[in-house]
């Protein structure tokens, strides 16, 4: 239309390593918008994801290799599992250049700092970053360019990180959808561990516990699941690779919330043994609280 103005990219080359539902919905966002980067370049494990991408036509260039993926790219954003970030990180390291913005999408963040800050070379800068938004599907065709719309993404800059580098980061997650908040990387993996790791944790074990019961009792588990024991599956539906990484990369807060999750469950134990009607309801209705609260800040 005359007169309008389209915005700059906010890169020239972005390349994404991963391509599962976090990359794939990126790469759609970018391809859909035009003003997230010039050039869209993807690199995965298999030729057969990659030759997926092609078919999906969210990519400009797919490459088996990672040193080749980032060759020239002014933005790196690791969409693999953390588990996998040291590794990356060691093949692309001598090929990032000078000026490049390094980023990820990690879910932990001490260890992501831990395994990736001291291979980053001289001149590039890296910005951590997670946004809190996801399915239980993964893979290529798993992404959808609505995902990240209105949801958080938290950024976690080491200290002394180029301020224009966090900002083109900032900038890149406002226009997939997110809002944007900064915070230390210690307190986002406290903060994660119970909002997400520690009921990821207790849906495996809800799950693994049906499973464990007679098969007469499990079938009957499969037909008659209520919509409680539906949501713990959908849960339990995640990517196993991903959340086992989750799980080992932040395991002292995890641990420190399992610890505080199972005196809290023995204390409602107590109260259904002995009858305390009053406690139960507390907590009932505590749960209602948060859950109105998400709905408010349409976060549910």
């Amino acid at each position: 239309m005359r007169g309008s103005t389209v915005a700059e990219p906010v890169f020239r080359r972005l390349t994404l390593l991963g391509i599962g539902l976090i990359g794939s919905s990126v790469a759609r966002i970018a391809r859909q918008r035009g003003d997230i980067a010039t050039e869209i370049v993807v690199n995965a494990r298999t030729r057969t994801t990659l030759d997926r991408v092609v078919e999906l036509g969210f990519a400009d260039r797919v490459e088996l290799d990672p040193a080749a993926a980032v060759e020239g790219a002014d933005c790196v954003m690791l969409c693999a599992p953390v588990g996998a970030f040291a590794g990356l990180a060691e093949k692309i390291a001598p090929h990032l250049k000078p000026g490049a913005v390094l980023t990820d999408v990690g879910s932990t963040k001490q260890s992501v700092i831990r395994d990736v800050g001291p291979l980053v070379p001289e001149g590039v800068h890296f910005v951590p970053a997670h946004p809190i938004a996801g399915t239980e599907h993964s893979g290529p065709d798993a992404g959808f360019v609505e995902l990240f719309q209105g949801r958080w993404t938290l950024l976690t800059p080491p200290p002394g990180t180029d301020d224009t580098a966090v900002e083109k980061v900032a900038e890149l997650w406002r226009r997939c959808g997110s809002q944007i908040a900064r915070m230390s990387p210690q307190h986002h993996d406290r903060v994660l561990a119970i909002v997400s790791h520690l009921p990821h944790l207790i849906a495996f074990t809800i799950c693994g516990t049906a499973d464990d019961l007679a098969d007469e009792t499990r079938q009957e588990v499969v037909n008659f699941a209520a919509s409680g024991f539906r949501d713990f599956t959908r849960i339990a539906a995640s990517d196993p690779v991903m959340w086992r990484d989750i799980f080992l990369n932040n395991r002292e807060a995890l641990l420190e919330m399992l610890a505080r999750f199972t005196e809290d469950a023995q204390a409602m134990a107590r109260a259904v043994r002995w009858g305390d009607a009053a406690y139960i309801e507390d907590k009932v209705e505590r749960g209602r609280k948060i859950r109105r609260s998400l709905i408010e800040r349409k976060q549910a």
